[in-house]
């Protein structure tokens, strides 16, 4: 691959974003199809992303990182996910699991894993999901007993990104499976590969979101030091999680923008080119209306997710912004790849074309990180509890 780029250089937004652009077109779109047709994990491009700075691209300053505002962290998941909405789960992930650790960590775990996080040399993850467990979080069943200064973890993760070539994760526990309700008894937990008793069981196979690695880990009383407790005090472990998941779902959101970006402007080019009937489709109404309505939608959906972005960079609570961007981003990305494959035609089902990968990939934007369906009853929670009778 071709010379290593600078390093991102702060607060100037346009070098910010001619970088990333220059990376994406140089480093990752002409690599795209044959890592994604063969899932191959792009060591290559983490490599040039640890060079950009992407890995600390939200960490404070203090610690090494970029501390990018969440607004221009957005746009440059846009940007990546339309080239490769697989790259960006590489650092999303991370950046959530070192959001968690920033916010609500100790001093000592700052210093300590910040600095490696940003720079790339430590890779994370967030461990939640369980093989029977996904949306309902306070029903996970991982158990972490204190004993002698160390925690003794047991349990299995499913789904977790980064966690096959990650060196590092929060996982979500139980540290009193009595307490009522559930979530008083939820901790968070920094393990690192190499832990005793922690194994990655196996690499999980999906339709979509290839290239990015997601696993199954197994936790056999695994032994985390006590003071690897996010924090230092139990029970605050699920309220941790959700500060950096707000986060998460602003990055979703603008994977979405991504998405549907992508869908419309190959949409656009190919209806100026494809002709029925004597002329060009884009001049056929039916053809005008689907166009207009993936357009709308996405300015809708950009405007959603910078409004998320900048209530997460006041520092005040919003999931209710960040559940809208993200249900709205996500069911355009949806929109947006059904509408491009009609548009495309034989020629969109194909592989020969990008808009197959785009149909697959959206769908999970509509799961990942909770569900639509979830996202639903938080706006509604929000607007209730923010507008009291």
């Amino acid at each position: 691959m071709a010379t290593p780029e600078p390093s991102i250089p702060n607060y100037d937004e346009s070098l910010i974003l001619d970088s990333v652009d220059r990376f994406l077109e140089r480093d990752v779109r002409p690599h795209v199809r044959e890592l994604e047709e063969n899932d191959v994990w792009p060591e290559e491009i983490v490599e040039k992303m640890k060079e950009l700075g992407l890995f600390g691209a939200t960490i404070g300053e203090e610690y090494g990182g970029l501390g990018l505002s969440a607004s221009l962290y957005s746009r440059i998941v846009e940007r990546v996910s339309a080239v490769w909405m697989s790259v960006s789960g590489i650092f999303n992930s991370h950046l959530i699991m070192a959001a968690s650790i920033e916010r609500f960590g100790t001093e000592a775990q700052k210093r300590h894993y910040l600095p490696r996080c940003a720079s790339g040399e430590l890779r994370g993850a967030v461990a939640l999901t369980e093989p029977d467990c996904g949306t309902d979080l306070q029903g996970i069943r991982t158990r972490a007993d204190l004993r002698d200064g160390r925690y003794v973890v047991n349990g299995a993760k499913m789904w977790i990104s980064n966690s096959v070539h990650g060196n590092i994760l929060a996982a979500l526990v139980k540290t009193d499976p009595a307490a009522k309700p559930p979530h008083k008894g939820m901790s968070l937990l920094i393990v690192e590969k190499g832990f005793r008793g922690f194994d990655v069981a196996r690499k999980l196979k999906k339709i979509g979101y290839k290239g990015i690695d997601t696993g199954e880990l197994v936790f056999s009383d695994c032994e985390v030091p006590e003071e690897n407790l996010v924090g230092g005090m139990e029970g605050r472990g699920l309220q941790q999680i959700l500060g950096g998941l707000e986060l998460g779902r602003i990055n979703v959101a603008a994977r979405g923008c991504g998405i549907a970006r992508a869908c419309l402007e190959e949409s656009v080019a190919y209806a100026q080119v494809r002709k029925t009937f004597g002329k060009p489709i884009c001049e056929h109404q039916s053809i005008q209306i689907k166009l207009a309505e993936m357009a709308t939608r996405l300015e809708a959906s950009r405007l959603l997710t910078e409004s998320a972005a900048r209530a997460y960079d006041t520092g005040r609570r919003c999931d209710m912004e960040a559940g809208m961007a993200k249900l709205f981003a996500t069911e355009t990305a949806m929109f947006n790849a059904t509408e491009a494959m009609r548009i495309h035609g034989a020629y969109g089902y194909s592989k020969e074309f990008n808009i197959e990968r785009y149909y697959r990939d959206a769908p999970l934007l509509a799961i990942g990180e909770g569900t639509n369906e979830l996202q639903r009853i938080i706006i509604s929670k929000q607007l209730v509890k923010r507008n009291p009778a």
